[in-house]
């Protein structure tokens, strides 16, 4: 007595049953939500893919400024300002912004989220294009900006799971 309307042939109905009976999954239609801990695990993953580079171009590029600001050197009265950090800052949400709008606008997913089979749908299940893929990456900014509340919101709103820039 299932609930399914799943249209099977009669050739293939015991198979279908037998399957049924060891608990296979039969595919609906029916969105499958992502938790926060496999969430955060793809999260995770594509921040190390972005932040691990950018780290090592922001320490080569900052050596110049760390070894004149050395203890000995003739400190500079403009080091209250220092437009290389800022500037580097820019161009990382820059590349962060290209990442997730590529990715998602292609592939539906980014590298962690694919690692997670973990895929981005519209709420119809449909795909995204590139500029719905760029209005959820500097949504998802906004989600992080306050102590990361916006992606908290994936643990009280149930059944979907979605954090902020996912509404």
């Amino acid at each position: 007595s299932s609930d399914l309307n799943a249209r099977v042939c009669a050739n293939c109905k015991p198979v279908f049953l037998q399957k049924l009976s060891e608990g296979a999954r039969v595919n609906t239609g029916e969105l499958n939500y992502a938790g926060f801990g496999i969430r955060f695990a793809a999260k995770f993953v594509d921040g190390l893919i972005l932040g691990i580079p950018f780290m090592v171009v922001f320490v080569v590029a900052m050596m110049p400024m760390i070894r004149e600001n050395a203890p000995g050197n003739k400190p500079d009265p403009f080091a209250g300002f220092q437009f290389l950090p800022m500037l580097m800052q820019f161009g990382f949400i820059f590349v962060q912004i290209a990442y997730y709008t590529f990715f998602l606008g292609k592939f539906g997913a980014t590298p962690g989220k694919m690692l997670c089979k973990i895929k981005v749908v519209t709420p119809e299940g449909g795909r995204f294009g590139y500029g719905r893929a760029a209005g959820r990456a500097l949504a998802e900014m906004l989600s992080g900006m306050v102590c990361y509340v916006g992606y908290l919101i994936v643990l009280f709103d149930n059944p979907q799971r979605r954090a902020l820039h996912d509404h």
